[in-house]
């Protein structure tokens, strides 16, 4: 469970996309993984006081519907499923041109598909396969970045064969913070994005043995180390590197190839491509976990529910990987509309469901103190100001997009999903009151198998 969280932290937006902050903000990129960090590390603490509280298969659908009602619930269940279905298209997508890095000659629709199938076979298999596969995957990209944070300190401090330290690249070009705090600002909520995952291991403890210790151990692990993760190695980048070189649009392989590093650009392409494939295999998994979990309540059809013999939701997965390949082809067929509107649109969703997450753990954390304080294996710190203080950060984040002209386009992207999400509720309820809707089951009927 702690390398299924801290693999889902750490993927292929610290090794690349990165670079999209730091050439925005300068050597301050790493106050923007700051600022973001912390907000990730208080949604994680929130879902790990409620999945030790109230562990489920649908884990923050559940705790949603349970605190602010069907809508809730229902857009908390799809947007995440969507967020991970456009996920499970780009890396796929990414992970072909990486690979093409050494096969220049493959198609790349060829290799994405390759990369699809092979990870949703391996999500066929069950639960624990999946808990193998992404604990090689994370371990290998924990490894990298933590063997990136002894080397790069070494050469930093000057313990390197070099001999010098290089603290100057921090403000050695216009300063630390060459372009004012607005890049800054700007920064963290590009970064937003790059965090997302970590909450797959809520989804993954319904299936765990022991879902409460396993959660508590998780979520532990990754407020301790995110931030280390990625404001640590961000800004050993930017003392390596001049904020403003032409090495910067691939800031870990110029800051191996600035240390001295024998086949930096190999050895980089093999850790991001690893952290492409996590978080493909990630995708498939939580996004199958989802629709199984939304067929309780009948927000989706009762037959993503059915699971083989070894509990793997079949159809589910399947349904992921089909809305992966469809956004594939659209990437494709129309790139500048249908498939931006969907690459734009998905990180501002991901944040709406943090936004339900921090709003339903301040209703629910009211209810068990009352009702259940025995159940509070893990608290959230100085509840209720920090919660307030969560919810107040990620209100302001997207106020702050309405003012930052790149950030727009995903805003109203991010909106208009939502609403299309809201008009399929009303599609549902439309159809219950019609007489066309299904009864809900209790949850202890439909758990997938534990096996992990």
């Amino acid at each position: 469970m702690t390398m299924i969280a801290l693999g889902g932290v750490i993927g292929a937006g610290l090794f690349v996309g990165s670079r999209v902050v730091i050439q925005a903000a300068g050597p301050a990129a790493s106050l923007s993984f700051l600022i973001t960090g912390l907000l990730v590390v208080l949604v994680m603490r929130m879902l790990g006081e409620l999945a030790t509280a109230l562990p489920g298969s649908g884990s923050f659908y559940d705790y949603a519907r349970a605190a602010m009602g069907d809508l809730a619930g229902f857009l908390t269940g799809w947007m995440y499923w969507y967020f991970w279905v456009i996920v499970v298209a780009l890396e796929a997508i990414a992970g072909a041109d990486l690979i093409r890095f050494w096969l220049p000659g493959a198609p790349q629709w060829m290799l994405a598909l390759m990369l699809l199938i092979l990870l949703t076979a391996s999500n066929m298999l069950t639960v624990k396969a999946y808990g193998e596969f992404e604990f090689w995957f994370a371990s290998i990209k924990v490894a990298a970045i933590c063997l990136f944070l002894v080397i790069g300190s070494a050469f930093v401090i000057g313990f390197w064969p070099s001999g010098t330290s290089h603290f100057t690249n921090l403000t050695a070009h216009g300063g630390f913070a060459p372009h004012g705090i607005l890049p800054v600002l700007t920064g963290a909520v590009a970064a937003t994005g790059f965090y997302f995952g970590a909450e797959v291991v809520t989804v993954a403890a319904a299936e765990a043995d022991e879902p409460a210790r396993a959660v508590a151990r998780a979520t532990n692990s990754v407020i301790s180390r995110v931030l280390l993760f990625y404001v640590g190695s961000i800004l050993l980048v930017v003392a390596i590197l001049p904020w403003n070189s032409a090495g910067i649009a691939t800031p870990y392989v110029s800051a191996l190839a600035a240390m001295g590093i024998p086949a930096a650009a190999q050895i980089m392409n093999a850790i991001i491509l690893t952290a492409v494939l996590s978080a493909l295999n990630s995708g498939l998994y939580a996004s199958s976990r989802m629709l199984f979990a939304l067929t309780r309540n009948g927000d989706a059809p009762s037959a993503l529910a059915r699971v083989n013999r070894r509990g793997v939701p079949v159809i589910a997965t399947l349904c992921g990987t089909l809305g992966g390949l469809a956004a594939i082809i659209l990437s494709y067929l129309s790139p500048d509309l249908v498939f931006a509107f969907l690459v734009n649109s998905y990180g501002t969703v991901a944040l709406f469901v943090y936004l339900f997450i921090a709003l339903a753990e301040l209703k629910l954390r009211r209810r068990l103190d009352v009702e259940a304080p025995e159940r509070l294996v893990i608290r959230m710190w100085l509840f209720p100001w920090l919660t307030y203080v969560a919810i107040a950060a990620m209100l302001a984040i997207l106020a702050a997009m309405a003012f930052i002209p790149e950030q727009r386009a995903p805003l109203t992207m991010g909106l208009a999903s939502a609403v299309l999400f809201a008009c399929a509720y009303g599609l549902k309820r439309w159809r219950l009151r019609a007489g066309a809707g299904s009864v809900d089951m209790p949850l202890a009927e439909r758990q997938p198998h534990r096996s992990c």
